[in-house]
């Protein structure tokens, strides 16, 4: 025992002193960290609520709050149903006036959901009484009906419902008929010329639409809105004896483009859970 022992007392004393610089290194590198028990209030703003939970220390579920609270600062969530539309087209009536020879006519019909997508149907009748100065004959569309559904999705969703911007799609159908009326010819071996008419010519057609638009509150419950469209035809029924001149909702068959104008008046609905935007609250607070 007595042989083992300095080798013992020098083994403990190795230990020991590895133990000792261990803990003076660690107590080097590990500098002393400060107190950070301190809470810090959230920014200015911010709900009572969620300041108490911050001082309270629940900051998890304050931080959550707060996210929800800026997601519907930026993204305000309006209801399914939001408002409801019904618009008169009078488009036509002002081109009618100066000097466009035919015209249609329509009420409309939208459902605003989510302030986003926008369901609508449209019905209306148009006619056309037009003598072309290039042609020997007159047409004469009778008063027709017309209808077109489709939707639009309102790209300015973030703001007031008052003010949109849209774009949509639209499927319109109509079955007319129309008189091809003093139709001359002359005869170059007789030297006469003669002189007739086709009535009652029967016939209907199916067409497409791609539209963007405005709309725009005015006073109270009632907007103006404009619409500029570009369409073209899908099907139309073939008549030996003269073609269509004039489709009622869709127009001259040989223009590509349209413009229309309608008056709206607007129905809310379920106003007491819009959001709050920044329109609101300034109005609010004026």
């Amino acid at each position: 025992m007595k042989l083992f022992a300095p080798h013992i007392l020098t083994a403990l004393a190795l230990m020991t002193s590895t133990a000792w610089a261990q803990s003076t290194e660690q107590r080097r590198i590990t500098p002393v960290k400060p107190n950070t028990n301190t809470v810090l209030r959230p920014a200015k703003g911010t709900k009572e609520e969620v300041v108490q939970r911050y001082l309270e220390g629940d900051t998890a579920s304050a931080q959550e709050e707060l996210r929800k609270d800026s997601l519907r600062r930026v993204y305000p969530r309006y209801p399914l149903t939001t408002q409801a539309s019904f618009g008169l087209n009078f488009g036509d009536a002002l081109l009618m006036a100066f000097g466009q020879k035919y015209g249609s006519f329509g009420v409309s019909a939208t459902l605003n959901m989510w302030n986003r997508l926008q369901p609508e149907i449209e019905l209306g009748l148009g006619f056309a009484n037009h003598t072309p100065e290039d042609m020997n004959f007159t047409y004469k569309g009778k008063a027709s009906p017309y209808v077109k559904v489709g939707a639009n999705y309102n790209f300015a969703f973030k703001n007031d419902p008052k003010y949109q911007v849209y774009a949509g799609v639209r499927l319109g159908y109509s079955s007319f008929k129309f008189d091809i009326s003093d139709v001359t010819y002359h005869d170059p071996y007789w030297d006469e010329t003669h002189s007739f008419s086709i009535n009652g010519i029967s016939s209907h057609a199916l067409w497409g639409e791609l539209l963007a638009g405005l709309k725009v509150t005015l006073f109270s419950n009632f907007a103006l809105g404009w619409q500029a469209r570009y369409h073209g035809i899908f099907s139309e029924k073939k008549n030996p004896n003269a073609q269509a001149w004039f489709i009622p909702g869709y127009g001259a068959r040989d223009k590509s483009f349209s413009f229309t104008m309608s008056l709206y008046y607007t129905l809310p609905l379920s106003t007491q859970k819009w959001p709050k935007t920044e329109n609101n609250e300034n109005e609010n607070g004026k």
